[in-house]
């Protein structure tokens, strides 16, 4: 799942996945991520810090606090990449932090690093 509020981002980061034979689910902020993270439970998420409505320190804080997604890793994602900005996004549960803009192959070590073993399905 990438959840960001920039078209551009949300689209790039799909490309790139789709391309590596990921399938991706796609939310413009907090809001629309934790509608669909439910039905569509992704073992990976992408999270833009700088959201409208529910910024991504606490739409991380919400998906880790719920005990049925509280494994799922989460990957901030922003174009901040100060020490108090991968600080507080440990604090909520984050477990990596990822520069924007990203390069293909630095979103697909990210992935490469949660993802399930091999023999099963990688949804993103």
């Amino acid at each position: 799942m990438v959840i960001d509020d920039s078209n551009t981002i949300r689209r790039s980061a799909e490309i790139f996945l789709v391309q590596a034979g990921c399938q991706v689910v796609l939310a413009e902020d907090g809001f629309d991520a934790l509608a669909k993270i439910a039905d569509h439970q992704p073992n990976v998420i992408f999270c833009d810090i700088m959201m409208p409505r529910l910024d991504g320190y606490q739409t991380c804080s919400l998906i880790k606090k719920n005990a049925r997604f509280k494994a799922t890793p989460v990957i901030m994602l922003s174009s901040k990449d100060g020490l108090f900005d991968r600080a507080r996004g440990r604090m909520v549960g984050s477990d990596q932090y990822l520069t924007k803009p990203f390069t293909k192959d630095s979103l697909l070590q990210t992935v490469a690093t949660f993802a399930l073993p091999a023999e099963k399905e990688i949804n993103l």
